[in-house]
């Protein structure tokens, strides 16, 4: 039987994909190239992974009953990039902390829900 490699992309519907690729560009530091509305990623450290994962149709992680998806980027320092979206009057979720790492969560200006995971120290 063939199997996924890992995971090959989020792509996202938006109303304005070109000022959506250019916010995410500007608050969360997405390479998005000029003109672009995609960028590429390599994983920095070996030993990294994604997860994928089903929830049930009545589950309230993504935030929205309607949203159908939600992108989790890995960060190195959580506080600060909270902060940072703070500050840029992004709306942002209270973080958490659990045995997989620290989470929090903001909004994008589509009204999508983002995770952001710093992973526990080794």
């Amino acid at each position: 039987m063939e199997r996924v490699l890992g995971l090959g992309g989020i792509f996202v519907k938006a109303a304005d994909p070109l000022g959506l690729a250019r916010w995410y560009e500007q608050h969360l530091g997405v390479p998005v190239g000029p003109g672009e509305t995609y960028a590429s990623f390599r994983s920095s450290a070996a030993g990294e992974e994604a997860v994928w994962s089903a929830f049930g149709e009545d589950s309230g992680y993504f935030g929205s009953p309607d949203a159908r998806w939600m992108i989790n980027f890995r960060v190195r320092d959580l506080d600060a990039m909270l902060a940072q979206l703070r500050a840029a009057g992004v709306p942002v979720d209270d973080r958490i902390e659990e045995e997989y790492g620290r989470f929090g969560w903001a909004t994008d200006p589509e009204g999508n829900r983002i995770e952001l995971w710093e992973p526990p120290s080794a």
